[in-house]
């Protein structure tokens, strides 16, 4: 297993809290960009416990949460919802302002 960077660090104990995490998220949905976003997920679920508690919090297996969020991830609604749920988040609707 490979040593984190210092901004790695940093960047894990920031997405530990919620708020900060939600908001990464919202940014990586904003980019439209999937690859961004499967990897905001994933470096989020790192920092929430690691892979196994967010799979166990999301009530999916341990496999399928690295394969739903690997590069050639697609995961569906439903799927999406889950880890969301287990990385102890909600998805929300609100107005484009844009």
């Amino acid at each position: 297993m490979r040593t984190m960077t210092d901004y790695e660090k940093d960047l894990d104990k920031l997405l530990k809290d919620p708020e900060f995490a939600a908001g990464y998220l919202t940014a990586a949905i904003d980019e439209d960009d999937r690859d961004a976003l499967l990897l905001a997920m994933r470096r989020v679920a790192q920092a929430m416990g690691g892979m196994t508690a967010v799979a166990e919090r999301a009530h999916i297996k341990r496999e399928n949460l690295y394969r739903t969020l690997s590069r050639k991830g697609n995961p569906e609604l439903r799927t999406f919802h889950n880890i969301i749920h287990g990385l102890g988040l909600k998805l929300a609707i609100v107005p484009d302002k844009g």
